[in-house]
């Protein structure tokens, strides 16, 4: 597998994804705003994802990845790979629905364990979003069948169809937000029941993918095989670690709702930005990387899963670096071009402004987990990456508690920033003393020259900012030109000085320069 081609298709198709999801948050914020039913329903599309983090990615993916391509690549070929995801999905999706229908009838008291008593004045709201949530869950369900799917085609090296799947809810809620722009509730509705008509086209899009793929799965009657007790043995203590994670996630939503009205929507949108370099660097890496690992790690040869993993860091920093320095430098030009504008405040955009800036410090930590962690999940090691994530998300949600009173909004990204670091930083220790993984001093080398390279385009990016001023200042055509005009200028800066500096790997721009096969 060329590491470059592979992340090249599915960062390239998720750029697709998150073009798309930017312009369905730039109608939406013009549209709802930042007040009580832009609040709910970013409440009522985050608890199924909650749940689809829980049970359809992380520890799911990693361990159903590693196990159906070693059956794939083995003796019996893709008869007992197929056979392996047919006895899962008898047993995931009944698992699934089962859940939804717990919660959906539970979401009454499930809500008000979020959200406090006097949520928005009155109980308006908490029944609002109520409502919104309980349309929304479904999706649960939907997008957790994806996940299995696509980690069948990650599989087999198909990466299109998982990595553009999640476009088509951007199309779905666009759709919505065009159909009602009334805004106010009747909106937020139509947005709800998008999520699932979004959920129904990504589930049949990588269904009949797998199928012209060579995989025909089909529905039976649930089983616990040895296969599936495999799987649960390997991602049982991960997902119900993933629990204490889904805690922590309520903890935020649960600070965000006691601070001023518009906090979850500021956050929301901050992290839209903030995971944009994310999913097309970090989790492009990441799903590049994990086939190539574990069958280096099954062949017993732990030098070139090494390799894999120090091309990634190579890359993975290379462009994530400008992408965090850019982001938090042009943080307050960027949340105005974007969203300011009808219902969305020049307050609002300031307050999303700083919850990026701060959020982004974080942002190459992030990359690294996704890059390291499949050093562990190819060896079946998923309890250690997630006892690290359990001590870190413990420590936020107690930070959280600490500093909410004096940061205010800021504590959130700040602690969300800290924890990343300290999560990639014993990830890599960890790595390190097994002997699987180690930064050569080649590597160290351009990953400084690379931070001096973004040091000089955040100087660049600010000087932009003068020479812009009047046009950040103008209208949304001429703040988003301005904004064109400035990561033009310190793309510039910062690429020219990493190819003088000698920040560039030159197998790494051999691999670019190679053509696809």
């Amino acid at each position: 597998m060329n590491l470059v081609r592979a992340t090249g298709t599915i960062g390239g198709l998720t750029l697709v994804s998150r073009i798309l999801g930017f312009a369905r948050e730039m109608i939406a914020a013009r549209i709802l705003g930042a007040g009580a039913a832009a609040e709910v329903f970013q409440l009522a599309f985050l608890i199924p994802n909650l749940f689809r983090r829980l049970f359809g990615e992380g520890a799911f993916s990693s361990g159903f990845v590693p196990l159906f391509s070693k059956r794939f690549h083995g003796e019996d070929g893709p008869a007992e790979a197929k056979a392996f995801a047919n006895e899962v999905l008898a047993v995931f999706a009944p698992t699934l629905i089962a859940i939804t229908a717990v919660v959906m009838v539970a979401m009454p008291a499930f809500i008000a364990l979020i959200v406090p008593d006097d949520w928005g004045g009155g109980d308006a709201k908490t029944n609002f979003a109520v409502e919104l949530t309980r349309v929304t869950m479904p999706y649960m369900v939907l997008i957790c069948l994806v996940s299995l799917v696509s980690g069948v085609l990650n599989s087999l090296n198909r990466f299109s169809a998982a990595a553009f799947a999640p476009a088509l809810l951007n199309v779905a809620l666009v759709a919505a937000l065009l159909l009602v722009p009334e805004g106010g509730m009747a909106t937020a509705r139509a947005m709800a029941w998008a999520v699932i008509a979004g959920g129904v086209a990504q589930l049949v899009l990588c269904w009949t993918s797998m199928v012209r793929a060579g995989v025909r799965l089909s529905f039976r009657p649930p089983a616990l095989t040895p296969g599936v007790r495999e799987l649960v043995v390997l991602v049982l203590p991960a997902t119900l670690a993933g629990g204490i994670y889904y805690i922590s996630q309520f903890f935020y939503a649960f600070f965000a709702t006691r601070l001023p009205e518009g906090t979850l929507v500021y956050l929301a949108y901050a992290d839209r930005l903030n995971q944009l370099p994310l999913a097309i660097i970090g989790s492009a890496l990441g799903t590049a990387i994990l086939p190539s690992v574990s069958r280096a790690v099954d062949q017993g040869d732990g030098s070139d899963a090494a390799r894999i993993q120090g091309q990634a860091v190579d890359l993975g920093m290379l462009l994530t670096l400008p992408a965090a320095v850019g982001l938090a430098a042009m943080a307050q030009p960027i949340t105005a071009a974007l969203f300011q504008g009808g219902r969305f405040t020049a307050a609002d955009a300031q307050a999303t402004g700083l919850v990026l800036a701060i959020i982004v410090a974080g942002l190459p930590a992030y990359v690294l987990i996704k890059i390291l962690t499949p050093g562990f999940y190819a060896r079946k090691d998923v309890k250690t990456p997630v006892r690290i994530a359990i001590a870190m998300l413990v420590a936020g949600v107690a930070l959280n508690f600490a500093l909410l009173d004096t940061l205010g909004i800021a504590a959130l990204p700040f602690t969300t920033a800290v924890t990343a670091w300290g999560n990639a930083a014993i990830l890599y220790a960890l790595l390190h003393t097994r002997g699987h993984f180690r930064v050569s001093g080649a590597l160290a080398r351009r990953i400084a020259k690379q931070l001096l390279a973004a040091g000089a385009m955040a100087a660049a990016l600010w000087g932009a900012q003068s020479f812009f001023g009047d046009a950040f200042a103008g209208s949304t055509l001429h703040r988003i030109a301005a904004l064109g005009g400035s990561v033009g200028a310190g793309a510039l800066v910062y690429f020219g000085l990493a190819w003088l500096l000698g920040a560039l790997d030159r197998d790494l721009l051999a691999m670019l320069r190679r053509r696809p096969a």
